[in-house]
């Protein structure tokens, strides 16, 4: 048999945890379910883990993701990582919301790691978010971080707060952008970004 070379390992705060895990167990007695009954004995620590791993983009510093892999460059054309998955939760109602990211960046001297893009939609994602507001951070960190000719970032995202209450419109979506520099200079280069994204070009 071959050695398992692959193992994964989940860290969670215990004392945080076990806080997080007696308010669900109150959450489910407020909804009239008992939390003592056979399947539910571990769902308030289940929950628990789950809220922290849905939110751990709260200890990671995004700026650090990027600068971790910052390497010089003179190549100074458009480089696109294009839908990256994301998933996030709405801070009004604490509910999924779920799409794909892409990201755009003209390198002024520095490129990074392409995973660091993917990493950074990730930090953000992870956290009680609102998708204007997770558009303009992704935005904003890539700026800031590199310093770039400029960013272009599009997120195309569903709504399950849409979906699941409210109006209930099951095929609606999202879709928010923001841009820096040559990307707001440049229609030609905005352009170009769009048609590279779009779904006829796909």
């Amino acid at each position: 048999m071959e050695p398992n070379i692959y193992c994964k390992e989940e860290r969670f705060d215990e004392a945080r945890t076990e806080a997080l895990k007696e308010h669900y167990a109150a959450v489910l007695r407020l909804l009239g379910e008992d939390p003592a009954r056979e399947g539910l004995v571990k769902t308030p620590e289940r929950v628990a883990k789950a809220m922290a791993f849905l939110t751990k983009g709260y200890a990671e510093n995004p700026l650090e993701i990027l600068r971790s892999a910052m390497f010089r460059e003179e190549y100074r054309q458009m480089v696109l990582v294009k839908e990256i998955e994301l998933y996030s939760l709405c801070e009004h109602h604490m509910l999924p919301f779920y799409g794909k990211a892409h990201v755009a960046y003209i390198p002024d001297g520095y490129i990074t790691g392409l995973s660091k893009i993917a990493r950074v939609v990730e930090c953000f994602a992870r956290r009680l978010q609102v998708q204007e507001r997770l558009t303009v951070q992704i935005r904003d960190c890539i700026q800031e971080a590199l310093h770039p000719l400029g960013v272009a970032v599009v997120i195309e995202a569903s709504h399950m707060c849409m979906q699941m209450r409210g109006v209930e419109k099951q095929g609606s979506a999202t879709t928010t952008s923001a841009f820096t520099g040559i990307f707001l200079k440049d229609h030609r280069t905005r352009e170009e970004f769009m048609t590279l994204i779009s779904h006829e070009y796909r």
